[in-house]
This record gives structure tokens, C-alpha cells and sequence, in this order.
């Protein structure tokens, strides 16, 4: 019998997250975005002026948090509110409100960077040496400052500033086009049953356990984006040509320079990452022969790799057994986490369960001065489990650094953002292992971490490996057609999954679906993060105290130092290959175990 989904009304208060410790009235909600509205022109009255004296410079830059941190507190609690139901049109129309206030801030703001672009280094340096309240603001000075030789003359800064305005159009045609012009029809399954075929019900259809209908909306769905294969082509080729653009306006050596930049990050770790990768193809071949036998196939084959290899085991896991399960696991980080993993429980950062109109999925969201909430849906399953410790590693990270830097380093870059909920995931995986004594679930725990191997560390470094192919051919002056770009994706999808898989023509085409690329080297820091969570997590086992240590402290440096820095202090050195081939000999290992226990099945 399938229970009807609650109404958000209907959800008792102890499964909601507490946000009125935000705003405990709306009075106040709008008190604050009044207040941004009105410290618009007081930051505006520094425009121009930021070259005056370090105390200009300093007024102008706590003036910019002070905006920040309220648009920020306004924004969030006004989504947050509107992710509980969809259907609440007042959370509704709060957030539209808020996302215009939002881009009111970024336009008033926007002066604040140029303005100290234009200042010297021996200026730069002056104002700090004098003005010690300045010197909090270093690091983000420095930051910007390495930017100066690849900032133009004002003339031509103005003229990019006005490229900028179409520079978002090939992204913006590849989500129109996929979005809402893409239609993909009805495939039937091997009764004569039609179903809808889109990217929102792909995983379904390909979770299925019926083979006819995964093969037939793998091929609805792929050979769709084959069909526009022409225009995809030419709207990912802009997306890499503004891109090369941009680098060789600012004089960067290559686009991937440009954008590995920002975090202060050598090329020589993106390509460290796909090398290593790339020697360790043949434990990935392993793995897809062994998915190959266990599931009694004479042909694997691409939409085969979304469906158990081993038979679920019935682990049922109500949320009060996840939270007892979750604070053992985290056991090795020290009472101090532990006891703050408590709180979340204790005093409502987690919103727990689905209900009508609820914003599917999960994530960890807050402010500088909220507590880290969680949304969850929350079903009673292990992957439930996984994905409330995955969480809690992020809010545990923004607790941390919330708590320790101010306002300017008050968060993380994307870089080091995975870590800590990979650590966690970690964690509980290897509490669950060496506690199971139960053949088949053993099995099923060791697929569900090759399975994130092969989703992060394999999968998210091809994707890597083709932006740099892609960007490469344009710098070389070489057309980036469709044939092309199939042929290279066919062939990384040969060289990372080996001959076990066979390859249909639609695959080629996949390329072009993923919207991660027009976020141009981007996808690569998942699989750098792993890596470095995988480290930790081992040197956490081995070392104990010391280690536990230097990773709090790595959570609580937000971005006040720049992430490898960050991660170096923690242990792990991802300037070196060697964590990615770390975290690779855990795969092999993994792999070897679940090989020797279905062979004895």
C-alpha cells in the first residue's frame, strides 16, 4: 500500500529545519532588504575614490560586507523558504525580489574591483603597512592584484566589459535548446508500455529493470541530441572559442591557464590528474568485465552500467538509526565534531523528509552568520544515509570556517568543497565494511563505492580530458566540428571502459548534454577532491589525533589560504600525482575484494 505524501502543513515541526533563527518574522526579513536597498548609495560614495588612502580603501571594502553579508542572509532564507514548497507563491515572489536585489548588489559592488586593479603594487603595499584593520583584507588584495598583468587598458576593458554582455549566449542557447525545444517522445518496454522520454526521467528509465526499455530511451534519448548534433556542436565551439578568446585577450598561455587561475592552481595538476587517471585504465576495464559476468551478459553495454551488479540487500535505515549510525561513523574525527554533528540534530538544521511541493534532492546551504542547514528527502535507505553524512560534511565545513574567519574568508572554493563530505561518505562506507559480516551486503557496499569511483574519479576526468582536447583544438587554430568531438568521445570512452563495454553509435553524441562544460574546467576539482578525501580519510585511520587535527584545521581556513595551500596544511599535497594515485590503489583494492566474493557466490 503506498502512503500519500504529506502536505508541508501536514510534516510534524521536529522533521523541519529552524529557520527562524534567520528571520523570526517577516517584519524583519523586510527590515533587512530594506536596509541593502538603502547602503546602496553610502558604498556607491566611495565609487572613484578607492586610490584616496588606506582608510578609504578599508571603509569601502567593510562597507562591501556589510551589503554581502545582509543580501546574503535575505537571498538564501527567502529560497530556502520557497525549496519547503514550490507551490508557496509568497516564498515565491520573496525570491524573485531577492534575486533582482541580488543583481542591484553585484551592479553596486562592481566598481570596487577595477577601482583597486588600478592601483600599484607599491600602493597596494603602502596602504597596508600603514593601516593594520587593512591588513585583514591581505590575502583578498593579493588575490586580486595577481590579476594586474593580465588586466588591459581601460579602453580595451571596456570594450570586453561590453563583449561580456553576449559572452553568456552559447550557454544560455544550449539550455534553451535542451530545456525547452528538445522533445524526445515515447519508447516502449518489452510489454508494449510507452513511457516519456527527457533528461529529468533518464536515470529512472536507465535504473529500470527492464533491458529493452533502457536500451530503447538510451537510444531515444542520445540519438535526440545526435539529431542536433550541428547546432550542439556550434554552440559548444562558441562556448570554447569565447573562451580562448578571453585568454588570449588577457594573455594567459592557454584558456586553461585562465581559468585554473583563479585558485592558484598549476596546470601541471589537471594534467597530473588525467595522466594517473589514464595509467590506471585497466583497473576500470577490470571493473566493467566483473559488472559484465555478474549480471550474465553476452554484451555489456553502456545503458548496463546503471542497474545493481549484485542483489540489493534489504538495509532499511529509519532516520533515527541514520543518526546514530552517522554520529558512530564520524567517531574518528574527534568528540568535537561529533558533538556538532549532534547539534545539527538537536537544534534543527536538518529538513528531513519529502512533502508535496518540496524541492527534490539534497544540498547544504546557509550564510555566514546562519547555521548550515540541510534539505534533505529522506526515504529510509542506505543511499539516504550516505547522503545525510555526505551533508553534514559540508555544513560541517561552513560551521567551522564560519566560526573561525571573518566575513572575507568566511567560505570555501569549489576546489575543496567536496572534500569534506567525500571524507564522511568515507568514513561511514568503511565503519559499514569492517562491521558487516554478511557476504552480499558486503558486496553491495563495496559496488556503491566503486560505483562513486567510477562516477567522480574515471568519469568527471574524461569529461576533463575532452574540454582540454576541445579548447586545444581551437587554440591550435583546428575547426571543432561534430565529427570531430564524437570521435575524440567515442575514443575516451574506448580508452576509460575498455573492451567489455560495446560502445553504440549514440554514445558518441554524449558529449553534447552536459551542461558542466559550458562551465569551462570546472568538472575536473570533483576528481581532485576525492582524491584528497581519500588521503585524509586513510591518514585519519592511521594516524589518529594529529591527523584529525590538521584536517579541523583545514576546515576551518574557509579560503584564507589558497586551496592547495589548504590542503597541503592538511596532508595532502595535490601539486604531486601521488593522492590521485592513492585514492586509484584503494579502487583496485576495493575491486579485488568484490571480484574474490562474487567469485566464491
Amino acid at each position: 500500500m503506498t502512503t500519500a505524501m504529506k502536505r508541508r502543513s501536514e510534516v510534524n515541526a521536529e522533521h523541519q529545519w529552524d529557520l527562524g533563527s534567520m528571520y523570526e518574522s517577516m517584519d524583519k526579513w523586510e527590515a533587512d532588504f530594506k536596509k541593502v536597498q538603502d547602503l546602496f548609495p553610502k558604498l556607491e560614495a566611495y565609487k572613484g575614490r578607492l586610490h584616496e588612502s588606506a582608510n578609504t580603501l578599508l571603509e569601502a571594502l567593510q562597507r562591501n560586507d556589510e551589503v554581502n553579508e545582509i543580501v546574503a542572509n535575505v537571498y538564501t532564507y527567502a529560497h530556502m523558504r520557497a525549496h519547503e514548497d514550490t507551490a508557496n507563491t509568497l516564498y515565491q515572489g520573496l525570491s524573485d525580489r531577492t534575486s533582482s536585489l541580488l543583481a542591484q548588489t553585484s551592479s553596486a559592488t562592481s566598481f570596487i574591483t577595477p577601482e583597486i586593479l588600478e592601483l600599484s603594487k607599491d600602493t597596494i603595499e603602502g596602504f597596508l603597512a600603514e593601516n593594520e584593520a587593512l591588513r585583514l583584507y591581505g590575502k583578498d588584495l593579493e588575490r586580486i592584484m595577481r590579476r594586474k598583468q593580465h588586466v588591459l587598458s581601460q579602453p580595451e576593458e571596456e570594450l570586453l566589459a561590453r563583449v561580456s554582455e553576449v559572452a553568456d549566449a552559447p550557454s544560455t542557447i544550449f539550455s534553451m535548446l535542451t530545456n525547452a525545444d528538445l522533445k524526445m517522445g515515447q519508447v516502449a518496454d518489452s510489454e508494449g508500455n510507452l513511457h516519456e522520454v527527457s533528461e529529468g526521467r533518464y536515470r529512472v528509465l536507465m535504473e529500470s529493470k527492464d533491458r529493452v526499455l533502457r536500451e530503447n530511451a538510451f537510444k531515444r534519448l542520445f540519438g535526440t541530441y545526435g539529431e542536433y548534433r550541428n547546432t550542439l556542436s556550434s554552440s559548444y565551439g562558441a562556448n570554447v572559442k569565447k573562451n580562448v578568446f578571453y585568454a588570449q585577450a588577457r594573455k594567459y598561455n592557454s584558456a586553461l591557464e585562465m581559468e585554473l587561475a583563479t585558485d592558484n592552481v598549476s596546470t601541471d595538476v589537471y594534467n597530473n590528474l588525467i595522466k594517473a587517471v589514464r595509467e590506471n585504465h585497466d583497473a576500470m576495464h577490470r571493473y566493467m568485465a566483473l559488472r559484465k559476468k555478474a549480471l550474465k551478459l553476452d554484451e555489456l553495454r553502456y545503458f548496463d552500467l546503471f542497474i545493481p551488479m549484485v542483489e540489493s540487500v534489504d538495509m532499511e535505515m529509519p532516520f533515527e538509526k541514520a543518526k546514530g549510525m552517522s554520529l558512530d561513523a564520524l567517531v574518528p574525527l574527534g568528540e568535537e565534531y561529533v558533538n556538532t554533528v549532534r547539534t545539527a540534530f538537536t537544534d534543527k538544521w536538518i529538513d528531513i523528509y519529502p512533502n508535496v511541493g518540496k524541492r527534490s534532492g539534497a544540498y547544504s546551504w546557509g550564510t555566514y552568520s546562519s547555521n548550515p542547514y540541510i534539505l534533505l528527502n529522506y526515504n529510509d535507505t542506505l543511499d539516504d544515509l550516505f547522503t545525510l553524512v555526505h551533508e553534514l560534511g559540508h555544513s560541517l565545513h561552513s560551521y567551522y570556517t564560519h566560526k573561525t574567519q571573518p566575513l572575507v574568508y568566511g567560505n570555501y572554493t569549489i576546489f575543496v568543497a567536496e572534500v569534506a563530505s567525500t571524507l564522511n561518505e568515507n568514513l561511514l562506507l568503511e565503519k559499514l565494511l569492517a562491521e558487516t559480516t554478511d557476504k552480499k551486503e558486503r558486496a553491495y557496499l563495496l559496488v556503491h563505492s566503486l560505483e562513486q569511483f567510477r562516477g567522480t574519479m574515471f568519469r568527471q576526468t574524461m569529461f576533463a580530458e575532452f574540454e582540454k582536447f576541445a579548447h586545444e583544438k581551437v587554440e591550435a587554430g583546428e575547426p571543432l566540428t561534430a565529427d570531430t568531438m564524437n570521435a575524440f568521445y567515442r575514443q575516451l570512452n574506448a580508452d576509460y571502459y575498455g573492451p567489455a563495454l560495446v560502445l553504440d553509435e549514440e554514445l558518441q553524441n554524449e558529449w553534447s548534454r552536459i551542461p558542466h562544460f559550458y562551465n569551462s574546467f570546472y568538472v575536473y576539482k570533483y576528481a581532485t577532491g576525492f582524491a584528497a578525501a581519500m588521503a585524509l580519510s586513510k591518514q585519519i585511520r592511521t594516524e589518529g589525533a594529529p591527523a584529525v587535527e590538521r584536517y579541523l584545521n583545514f576546515l576551518r581556513g574557509g579560503s584564507s589560504q589558497d586551496p592547495l595551500d589548504l590542503l597541503k596544511g592538511a596532508g595532502v599535497d595535490m601539486s604531486s600525482p601521488q593522492p590521485i594515485v592513492e585514492a586509484l590503489s584503494v579502487f583496485r583494492e576495493r575491486l579485488a575484494e568484490l571480484e574474490q566474493l562474487l567469485s566464491e557466490a
